[in-house]
């Protein structure tokens, strides 16, 4: 009989660790994790016909910088944080990711304009991060790697996207309402 419900115990966990597999494939491929902070800023103040194009240049650096903070203080950026605090003892642990400038243009025929920065969390970035803080928590530390990556990201994507900005300026895209959508989008890799 002692057998019998050693082997019932077995088979047990077994169907539970089966099940639990079953609930994180139906989850979808991304376990249920959203990987993505996001925030989106529209500007639906109209610049006079007589603005200079360097204030028209301004307008849309000054939704973008919004659209930027709104990123950086969300709490989807605070989710991906999280995401580490799982991971942090493993030290070959990696994430790669994006950040992501769009410039839409409401009013006006114009595709948008998307700048594209890649970047990298490496381990030693986590080791930086946990001296500068005095933390150890590894989603704090997190969160202060992200938020530089974002910033760096904003600013090299945006560096990419400039051209492009002030040559819809030039065909008076920028006239009407803009939109700026900052995302920064992270894949964990091995």
């Amino acid at each position: 009989m002692g057998y019998s419900k050693g082997a019932n115990r077995q088979s047990d966990r077994i169907l539970d660790s089966i099940d639990r597999a079953r609930n994180r494939e139906s989850l979808g491929p991304t376990g249920g994790f959203d990987r993505q902070a996001t925030a989106r800023e529209l500007n639906t103040d109209i610049p006079g016909l007589d603005a200079m194009q360097s204030e028209r240049v301004r307008r849309i650096f000054k939704t973008l910088e919004a659209a930027y903070v709104a990123t950086a203080q969300s709490q989807e950026i605070r989710r991906l944080a999280a995401r580490f605090q799982a991971i942090g003892d493993i030290s070959e642990h990696r994430a790669k990711g994006d950040v992501t400038i769009s410039v839409q243009y409401l009013d006006h025929e114009r595709y948008d304009d998307v700048g594209i920065a890649p970047f990298e969390v490496t381990p030693t970035d986590m080791e930086e991060a946990k001296k500068a803080s005095g933390s150890s928590r590894a989603d704090a530390n997190a969160l202060r790697i992200l938020r530089e990556r974002l910033r760096n990201g904003v600013q090299a994507a945006f560096a990419k996207l400039e051209p492009r900005v002030k040559d819809a300026v030039r065909a008076r895209a920028d006239l009407g309402h803009i939109g700026v959508q900052v995302t920064m989008d992270l894949r964990p890799e091995a």
